[in-house]
């Protein structure tokens, strides 16, 4: 017997985020999966159709649907690692991103 998956409902302001998300060139590839992820499931998209879209496990597909119910937006986050705290910057390593991606090749 299959299991019932959590009701997820967004609300206007989280999908219109959710879909920049999805959307921008410089969202990490992770954030980007997640928020189309989660943009599915409130479509209403079964998680092993939308898992074989993706090619990502069904686990995924839930864990994602189930952060989002609990955390809203935020747990779509990566939480801190544990260690060291980083020496750089989160704007600085997005700069060198942005700035390798827009320099042309001599």
């Amino acid at each position: 017997m299959p299991r019932l998956k959590a009701m997820l409902t967004l609300k206007d302001d989280e999908k219109q985020t959710l879909t920049k998300w999805a959307n921008r060139p410089k969202s990490t590839m992770r954030l980007a999966t997640r928020a189309r992820i989660v943009v599915a499931c409130a479509e209403g998209l079964d998680n092993k159709q939308f898992a074989a879209r993706l090619r990502i496990s069904t686990a995924t597909v839930g864990t994602w649907r189930q952060l989002f119910i609990k955390r809203r937006l935020e747990g779509l986050n990566d939480e801190p690692r544990p260690g060291m705290p980083r020496k750089i910057s989160d704007v600085d390593i997005e700069q060198v991103v942005t700035r390798t991606l827009e320099s042309k090749l001599d």
